[in-house]
């Protein structure tokens, strides 16, 4: 199980943490996280590997950080430089050997 945090209304400009938590074994896997803007398909943002690699979407290279705590079992999505067009719910993601599970996303709102 995979439960996102975080979430909220800022400000363009502004930065926002999200965190994911994860229940047993699927943590130990590649963790990604993905938003969905209104009337727009759900989009990867970064990914972050059991090793530490990380990869990002072009439109956020620079300005958000992906990383894990792996004793904490937690992913964090650091957001700096936020724009409206962040404007999304993000979701958590982890693709196990069984299936792919996600998290009930969290809302982040970024005003102009």
């Amino acid at each position: 199980q995979l439960v996102e945090s975080g979430g909220g209304l800022v400000q363009a400009g502004g930065s926002l943490t999200l965190s994911c938590t994860a229940s047993g074994s699927i943590f130990n896997v590649n963790v990604g996280w993905y938003r969905q803007a209104p009337g727009k398909q759900r989009e990867l943002v970064a990914t972050i590997t059991t090793g530490g690699r990380t990869t990002y979407a072009d439109f956020v290279k620079g300005r958000f950080t992906i990383s894990r705590d792996i004793p904490k079992r937690l992913v964090y999505l650091q957001m700096n430089s936020l724009k409206p067009e962040d404007t999304a719910v993000y979701y958590c993601n982890a693709e196990t050997a069984v299936g792919a599970y996600w998290g009930q996303g969290t809302q982040v709102t970024v005003s102009s």
